[in-house]
């Protein structure tokens, strides 16, 4: 029931769930639904991830064919805040956001952090961290590092450009790559001011004197050797890349760019669970039932991500001829697998029956990759975006 959630009222989706789960079984009403839930706790689908997923996928326990880049995963990290329903407990838990306007405050609302560690090549989350929304990227980034191999290479963007999150790195034997702002470290605003595509420049890093006393107390090296990267965009900017991949003849410099362009794949994995699986659309007002909700849709976008593998390589194969590469459309293949999810689950019809049936919904409706077409990113005003998330969103089931 969790994993089909829906924008419809509960009682709706209770009356379909249980005539497909047992036509002409007894009809059940929304507040046994709800009281029924609290028996059952978030954990169970972190569990499952664990188990049903990142084991069977990682652990060479199925066909998957896990893509790499250079024999690393690529793995995205990365947080996006997330509105909560409006409950006091909520708000309790995970934080306020006071609003304001010219005549002064206008309201709060809670509102919480999601944060995750993303393979980007198969777009599929191994770790999350769900916290209020004060705590720092930063702080939840750390929390992800020993959640990585030892082949793993993370992938950060500018918020994430210091001293100390390098060191953690370093010091737990981990690879990354991270942009880098201007004006962050002395060699950076150097590249910043020569303005030159593939330069590579290794230099040692040693922490500031505030920042010493910090990163002796949490027992980090006190220097780092760190590769420094330009590259310069489509756009015609400048960007700085900072990595612990030495290596120049392995990780040549002008790969660079390729790689770290990989990260945009974490901002759609968010834009397709805060979008087209409505995650913020929450279906009880608990910090429990919230919690229920955002597990169930990690784990369901995971086993989306993994029955599509197939389908998205005949769709590969079927347009070499075309002029546009094909693949499949999320919103449909999302759709497809929570109308046919309890059939996936409880069916005594053989796996290996049902299995083609589901990918062939998958087939249906490709969408075209278009890689070098760009769309102006304007910020909208509030009532724009209003109008959209009210009338334009479609939302997949």
């Amino acid at each position: 029931m969790l994993l089909q959630k829906t924008v419809r009222s509960i009682q709706l989706h209770l009356h379909d769930f249980f005539e497909a789960l047992a036509p002409g079984s007894p009809k059940v009403n929304a507040s046994s639904w709800c009281a029924a839930r609290l028996k059952l706790r978030h954990s169970a689908f972190i569990e499952l991830n664990e188990r049903a997923v990142l084991e069977v996928v990682y652990g060479g326990k199925s066909g998957f064919a896990v893509r790499r880049w250079k024999g690393h995963r690529l793995m995205g990290i990365d947080s996006s805040l997330v509105r909560l329903p409006q409950e006091e407990a909520l708000g309790q838990e995970f934080g306020w956001v006071e609003c304001s306007n010219q005549q002064g405050s206008s309201g709060r609302y809670p509102q919480a952090r999601l944060s995750a560690l993303t393979d980007l090549l198969n777009r599929i989350v191994t770790h999350t961290r769900f916290v209020p929304w004060q705590q720092g990227e930063r702080d939840l980034a750390v929390q992800h590092i020993p959640q990585l191999d030892a082949e793993d290479i993370g992938i950060l963007d500018r918020g994430f450009a210091s001293y100390e999150l390098w060191a953690q790195f370093i010091g737990q034997d981990r690879r990354f790559v991270c942009r880098c702002p201007t004006s962050s470290f002395r060699i950076v605003n150097q590249l910043f001011q020569e303005n030159q595509a593939g330069r590579s420049v290794t230099v040692i890093l040693r922490p500031g004197g505030k920042q010493q006393a910090q990163i002796r107390r949490l027992g980090l090296p006190e220097a780092i050797t760190v590769r420094f990267v330009t590259v310069r965009l489509s756009t015609g900017e400048l960007e700085v890349l900072a990595t612990n991949l030495l290596d120049e003849p392995r990780y040549p410099t002008e790969e660079f760019g390729e790689l770290y362009h990989y990260r945009w794949g974490i901002e759609t994995y968010y834009g397709l669970v805060k979008g087209r699986l409505d995650l913020e659309n929450f279906t009880g007002l608990s910090a429990e039932a919230v919690r229920q909700d955002l597990y169930s849709t990690v784990f369901l976008s995971n086993l989306e991500s993994i029955l599509v593998q197939p389908v998205q390589e005949q769709l590969r194969q079927k347009s070499e001829p075309l002029q546009h590469r094909q693949q499949v459309n999320h919103a449909v293949s999302c759709h497809a697998l929570k109308n046919q999810i309890i059939q996936l689950l409880l069916s005594a019809e053989p796996i290996s029956e049902l299995l083609p049936k589901l990918q062939r919904l998958f087939l249906d409706n490709p969408v075209s990759h278009r890689p070098m077409r760009k769309v102006p990113r304007r910020k909208q005003s509030a009532w724009r975006s209003y109008h959209y998330q009210r009338n334009t969103r479609k939302v997949v089931f």
